[in-house]
């Protein structure tokens, strides 16, 4: 039996294209994530279209996107190939079951993700959001050591100040406080390495900061404490970027590669926000000219166009696990919308648009006008550091007396009211904008930022 269309469904959705926007009640109904939702739905930021650098609300206006989406629109909005792959794939076919079963686009979005993947990490696995990449590297990890009988090493090593998404894995081996005090303990068997921020001798430094790679011998410490034998992995963000756009110090990630490598321990880079041309190569991992034995993406791997993520993996890892009867599963995990068929297809529509346009590289050539941007904002009011790497930046602000993250959050609402969206976490302004940003685009994010922050209380 047919159901009537609920009249204030519709009426709710012409309001979302009305210049007058929803009613409180047409919102009611949708729990947003990680947003203070009493906040938004007394005055709703509603974005309705958007085309290359910018985005447009419901009230028409255009709003310069300075952090691609969500650290994920890389290429910008509504690019022709990754629209038509999209389109396409719709109407062939929409869906594939991927448990021993497979479809074209899938081979051939892995052959390519590995082409361009630092050397010798040739296999790729794929998932649906940088949480689920995260959650796949370590229980990758961990089945890699039993499987090569070595079984006792199930301790998994993350980082202060890390974000390796939500769910409870990444929530354990994260450094994200709000995360952890939320949801208690997760999973057991966690320890962290010191976060990498030095206020006191790297603030204002542009580009790597010169102090701090000593902070790697902490991997020591570990070692020291729980032995070798018991550790599976280290997991970091090469750059922390949802914690306030940390930046590694010149010779920390070399570092944590040698020790790791001494002691066994696998290396995981998480590049779910570096990856794809965010740091001026394919991956961070090659900006600092360090491999390690598995990277996590998502974001950029489908320029945000349908969820996606992946796993990519160095050969022999996966080869350690390409034993025993050929009819039985090797690594039991995956996901229903693994190599999802048209994730592929705007996987492949987005890797076509860098190739064709330089964008994996663009961010080195941006980098320093970038750079000269942000820090001119060195001086203004309640400004007490700048951070930089590539096309991402952080801009740090005083906090208020007794109300952490309030300045900041304001001063998104200042620059979103002046057509800017930027992001925000706690007291630090993060940006990430599309690559193919011009200059007159950096001159409008920094100049709606130093306005922003006179008028800021």
């Amino acid at each position: 039996m047919n159901k009537a269309v609920d009249p204030a469904l519709m009426h709710a959705a012409e309001a979302v294209g009305s210049t007058t926007g929803p009613t409180p009640a047409q919102l009611a109904a949708y729990w947003m994530p990680f947003t203070a939702n009493r906040q938004f739905k007394k005055a709703p930021r509603l974005l309705t279209s958007a085309a290359g650098m910018h985005y447009r609300d419901h009230q028409g206006r255009q709003i310069l996107d300075g952090v691609a989406g969500l650290w994920c629109v890389n290429a910008g909005h509504a690019r022709p190939r990754i629209v038509q792959a999209i389109q396409q794939q719709a109407a062939e076919m929409d869906f594939a079951p991927p448990f021993q079963m497979a479809h074209p686009k899938a081979f051939e979005l892995a052959e390519r993700v590995a082409q361009i993947a630092p050397a010798g990490m040739g296999k790729v696995f794929f998932t649906n959001s940088g949480s689920e990449s995260v959650e796949t590297a370590l229980k990758m990890a961990l089945a890699y050591h039993r499987v090569r009988g070595e079984g006792t090493r199930t301790r998994l090593i993350g980082r202060e100040r890390g974000y390796h998404g939500v769910n409870f894995g990444g929530i354990s081996v994260g450094g994200m406080v709000g995360n952890r005090k939320t949801y208690g303990l997760a999973v057991a068997g966690v320890d962290h390495l010191r976060h990498t921020h030095d206020a006191a001798r790297n603030a204002w430094s542009v580009g790597q900061p010169a102090h701090g790679a000593e902070l790697a011998d902490d991997v020591e410490r570990m070692v020291a404490l729980h032995d070798a034998s018991n550790i599976a992995a280290v997991i970091v963000e090469p750059v922390a970027g949802s914690t306030g756009v940390l930046v590694p110090p010149v010779g920390y990630l070399q570092r944590l590669r040698e020790l790791c490598t001494r002691h066994g321990i696998l290396l995981i880079f998480d590049e779910v926000i570096t990856g794809f041309g965010r740091t001026g190569a394919p991956f961070a991992a090659q900006t600092f000219g360090v491999t390690p034995d598995m990277i996590t993406a998502a974001k950029g791997l489908s320029n945000g166009a349908v969820p996606m993520g992946a796993v990519i993996v160095k050969d022999e890892i996966h080869e350690a696990f390409m034993t025993g009867p050929e009819h039985l599963i090797e690594f039991p995990h995956g996901y229903t919308y693994s190599g999802h068929p048209l994730a592929c297809a705007a996987g492949l529509g987005t890797l076509d648009t860098y190739a064709e346009e330089g964008l994996l590289t663009r961010a080195a050539e941006m980098q320093d006008y970038f750079a000269q941007g942000l820090h001119s904002l060195r001086g203004e009011p309640h400004v007490i550091d700048v951070r930089n790497i590539g096309l991402v930046g952080g801009v740090e602000l005083a906090p208020l007396p007794s109300e952490p993250a309030k300045r900041a959050f304001d001063l998104f609402l200042d620059c979103y009211d002046k057509g800017l969206l930027i992001r925000t976490t706690g007291d630090t302004v993060a940006l990430s904008p599309p690559l193919i940003i011009e200059r007159s685009h950096i001159d409008q994010i920094v100049d709606t930022l130093r306005g922003a922050l006179r008028r800021a209380a």
